[in-house]
Formats: C-alpha cells, structure tokens, sequence
C-alpha cells in the first residue's frame, strides 16, 4: 500500500483563512494587482496552491475570477505583484512560455480552431516539433519519428475523452461540450503539471456535465493540479478539496466545500450583506 498521502490528508490542518500558506504549494502569487482606470479588478495579497488538488475559485460576477487567471497565466500585464510557478517566477512570461513550463488554461470562450480538423487542433498544441522550423522542415529524418509519436498521443487523449470519432471533422462542427472536452484534451497534449479551467461547465449540455467532472476528478488522481472557475455550487461542492472566494478583487475567504459553505462573509458577498435583516412591513410586503 502507498505511504502517500491523501488530498485529504495533505490538506488536514490547513486553516480556513484567507492568504493561508499550503504544505506543497505549486503556486504561489504575492501582492498582484491589476487596475482598469479607476477600478481595481484584482487586489491579492497572498495566495497559494496546493499540489495536487482540485481547488476551485469562485466569487460574484466581477469578483476577477478570469481576470487573475489571465494574470498568472501571461495573457494581462499586472501593475504589481509577483507570482511562482514550482518554484520558477512568472512575471512577464508570455502565455506559451507559461504553458511550457507546464501550466495551462482553457477558456470560459472556448478557443478551438474551428477552420482546423480535431486531430489538427490536438497537433498545434504538441511542444518540440523540429519540423515546423524552417532548418528542419526538410529534414524528415529528424522530425518524423516525432511526428508518429505527437498522432499516436493525440489519437489516446481524443479516445479518452470520447473524440476520437471525430478526429477527421472540422472543430467549428462540435458541440459547445464537445469542444470543451477538445480544448481540454488538447491541453493535456503538453504534459502540464497544472491546469486551469475557466468555467469548464458553461453552456454544456446536461449530459455531457458528468463526463467533464469525472476527466477533471481522474486528473488529480493521476497527479495533475486543477484550478478551476465555475458557478455552479453543487459541482463546486461535490468535486473541490480546497475553495478559494474573491470578491472586488480581494480573496476573502479560503477553505474545504464545509469551511466555505458555512462561511458568512462568503454568504455576504454573494446575497448581500443586509439579506437577512427584518425590513419594515412595506419592504416585507413589496
């Protein structure tokens, strides 16, 4: 039997606040800031991840969910702060050089290549390939064993994730969920250590709901972190170790599906902080 550790068991201790240091964090931001005009869209002071969990981010509309997602991943400039990725600093890192280093994004928008046929969308994200430079692009020899091995992973992530069917189709004729499932599976073609999902679950049929959850929960178990964005609470509390809470840009609260779910700021910041104060009768009776 392992000796290691459960999620649970890492997070075991771990207090319930905000800005709370981890046992294993893979991420870690420091005082990042990012201000549109007069407005402070993202204000944290401390946040870490922790290795190998699903943590989820939730907060109201316009709490700068997406737009710290965009911040550490090297899609926005931020006005100050600094940020880590296994133990490597991220600032002014470009997005494909983020996704490099092993941490990469989809989008609540999905971004599939909708001109581009399934396998070639699975193929653009594939690293290392000599014979897109000019120098090797003649040179067969030194790109087609690479080549072979790029189809054969794209043809086992679109298996597992139901798409294999469609390898040959063009994207733009997917589904919205099975183009969520594209843009994940294409994700997974650069080996990332974490990924970070921004609303994996908007607008997805129904149906295709439980097979986005049960690819998010078999990549933790094969040691893969999740960060995720969504709104739906009972997929937040059914699938999360870890809850992080943002609300006008600052994280208010952090803790397990329990901790939150009880949480009164959390509460305040979603239904207001005078939801649950008698009114007067012509307020009670309106």
């Amino acid at each position: 039997m392992s000796s290691e550790p459960t999620t649970a068991g890492r997070m075991a201790g771990v207090e319930p606040a905000p800005g709370v240091a981890k046992p294993d964090p893979i991420l870690k931001a420091s005082g990042v800031r990012r201000s549109f005009g007069g407005l402070t869209a993202v204000d944290v002071q401390h946040l870490e991840v922790q290795r190998g969990t699903i943590t989820a981010l939730i907060g109201p509309n316009g709490a700068g969910k997406s737009t710290l997602f965009n911040l550490l991943t090297g899609f926005d400039r931020v006005d100050a702060g600094q940020w880590s990725f296994n133990g490597h600093r991220l600032n002014g890192v470009s997005g494909h050089k983020v996704a490099r280093r092993g941490m990469v994004r989809t989008f609540q928008l999905t971004k599939a290549l909708t001109r581009l046929t399934v396998m070639d969308n699975m193929l653009l994200a594939a690293q290392g390939q000599v014979g897109e430079r000019m120098w090797g692009a003649f040179l067969r020899p030194l790109w087609g064993a690479r080549e072979r091995a790029n189809v054969q992973r794209a043809e086992a992530l679109l298996e597992r994730f139901k798409l294999l069917a469609k390898r040959d189709e063009m994207a733009g004729s997917l589904s919205g969920g099975q183009r969520k499932l594209l843009e994940m599976a294409r994700s997974l073609m650069v080996n990332p250590s974490m990924i970070m999902l921004d609303e994996p679950m908007a607008g997805v049929n129904p149906a295709l709901v439980q097979s986005l959850l049960g690819h998010i929960t078999a990549l933790r178990d094969e040691g893969v972190t999740v960060l995720f964005v969504e709104h739906d609470m009972d997929v937040i509390m059914g699938i999360s170790d870890w809850i992080v809470v943002l609300a006008q840009g600052k994280v208010i609260a952090e803790g397990c599906p329990e901790d939150i779910r009880s949480n009164r700021e959390v509460i305040d910041a979603y239904l207001g902080a005078q939801h649950d104060e008698p009114g007067d009768g012509a307020e009670e009776e309106r």
